[in-house]
């Protein structure tokens, strides 16, 4: 019965964060985009009814947890609205139609005041529904150009439009002045009451799917074992849960941090719980205003991986110092939790032999500790963040270090890398289709042309050689140097 509780309590939540974080940019229905995400759950307890405390077929529960998250981003690309910001950023030229202008001619004047010569020589200014492009010449640095035309603006036009500015398709600087989407009314401002009440309810409901997985999974235990050792509840269950929990909450709780930093409009940090597999099926926040440069662009994105694995690191070595050393399998790999396989990756094997120290050898695996499958499931949430693929956290990291458009080029490519190590590594297919579904372009800061300093520049190579340390294998040659 408590199941059962806890499946209805999740399709609740399950259909609040579907509504509140992809409603809007799809046109696929969210009631079949629901059912798609509650497809494991409604099997899950089809099968109790039917076949009670029988065993799932792993076969069945693999093949849910990797079809229904590629049907689901199936569908929200199919049926996704075009971005209205781009699109109006990056269209070409076209005709002025004095009936399209969103202002007087009063105004217009107005607005060829807030470009000062000497900072941004204005040529013209391009009018579309209810959007205006202004082209011309940059004759300063950009930070200053935009802050300066951003004033003039603010002064002169109030919160009424957003200014964003980007590079050309031409390499020329252009700014674009769209309405204003911030400015909403009392009662859709009241509509953000409540939340940190539901990411309670949800941070409860992830740490009980989290702990049942620790329990029924990770731990492979069955019902009755558990009425006869009660406490591998608290060993194997609250010791996984708390440890996935800890590395997932301090990841997006970097992100959340760093955006209040900068004083961008952010929700609370939401985890999403579900009732099979390993249990949360991650972590988000939603970034509710626009962001304001690149370098804030940087901050944002780099937080919440350098954050989690600042937790994942600690996790990840006591529970391996706690895990017990096996001689290798025939299905040892980087996901096997029974039998994993330390040279797998070049971070996992230095961390192995700095938890194990000579207790593990050449052609031994490892049956990782509850803990351990944490800290190594921490990893591969870096892992996939840090992937440079548009809204991805590697995805802001190449756009604020080279521009929008060198950063879709570098995540198109990184699709196909990642396709390619999937033939070396089965383990990577799933991340390959994924990646695929994901757009390349990531959405323009509002000062999207400023570049970063050096010190980031540097900081964000660091971190896309930290995802190469972590997904690909450790050499024969480092092997043998560390386990003999």
């Amino acid at each position: 019965m408590p199941f059962f509780l806890l499946a209805i309590i999740l399709g609740v939540l399950t259909y609040w964060v579907i509504r509140r974080s992809v409603a809007n940019i799809t046109r696929t229905p969210v009631w079949l985009l629901w059912f798609v995400m509650m497809l494991p759950v409604f099997v899950l307890v089809a099968w109790l009814l039917f076949q009670g405390d029988e065993a799932l077929p792993m076969l069945l529960v693999y093949g849910l947890f990797i079809l229904c998250p590629v049907v689901y981003a199936f569908l929200i690309a199919l049926g996704r609205l075009p971005a209205a910001q781009v699109a109006t950023a990056t269209a070409q030229p076209i005709e002025k139609n004095p009936q399209d202008k969103p202002i007087t001619r009063d105004e217009e004047t107005l607005l060829q005041r807030c470009f000062p010569w000497s900072v941004y020589y204005l040529q013209d200014i391009e009018y579309r529904a209810q959007t205006m492009i202004c082209r011309g010449k940059l004759k300063t640095n950009p930070g200053q150009a935009y802050q300066t035309v951003t004033q003039n603006i603010k002064s002169q036009f109030g919160d009424r439009f957003l200014v964003v500015f980007q590079e050309g398709f031409s390499g020329k600087p252009f700014f674009a002045l769209i309405p204003n989407p911030q400015r909403l009314k009392k009662s859709e401002k009241k509509k953000t009451a409540g939340q940190p009440g539901i990411a309670i309810a949800l941070l409860i409901t992830t740490l009980i799917t989290t702990t049942l997985a620790g329990v029924f999974y990770v731990g492979g235990f069955s019902s009755s074992l558990l009425r006869e050792r009660p406490e591998l509840f608290w060993q194997q269950g609250v010791a996984y849960g708390l440890a996935l929990l800890i590395i997932l909450g301090t990841h997006e709780m970097g992100h959340y941090l760093m955006a209040r930093r900068y004083k961008i409009d952010a929700s609370t940090p939401y985890l999403v719980p579900v009732p099979y597999f390993l249990g949360p099926f991650g972590a988000f926040i939603q970034l509710r205003a626009p962001v304001p440069n690149r370098r804030a662009l940087f901050d944002v994105g780099i937080a919440g991986p350098l954050a989690g694995l600042v937790m994942t690191l600690p996790i990840l070595v006591w529970g391996l110092a706690h895990s017990t050393v096996i001689p290798i399998p025939e299905d040892a790999s980087l996901l096997n939790f029974n039998a994993v396989d330390p040279g797998g990756s070049v971070i996992l094997a230095l961390l192995s032999k700095l938890a194990l120290g000579s207790a593990i050898g050449a052609e031994q695996a490892i049956d990782l500790h509850p803990v351990a499958v944490a800290g190594c499931l921490g990893l591969v949430v870096t892992a996939l963040n840090l992937m440079p693929v548009g809204q991805l956290d590697g995805g802001h990291i190449v756009h604020a270090i080279y521009g929008q458009r060198m950063g879709a080029m570098i995540g198109q490519i990184s699709r196909f890398l990642v396709l390619v190590l999937a033939f070396v590594h089965s383990e990577f297919l799933l991340w390959a289709v994924l990646l695929f579904f994901i757009p390349t372009v990531d959405e323009p800061a509002l000062n999207d042309v400023s570049e970063l300093d050096q010190v980031r520049d540097v900081l964000g190579l660091l971190a896309l050689t930290l995802l190469v340390l972590i997904v690909i294998p450790a050499p024969n040659v480092l092997t043998t140097a560390l386990f003999g």
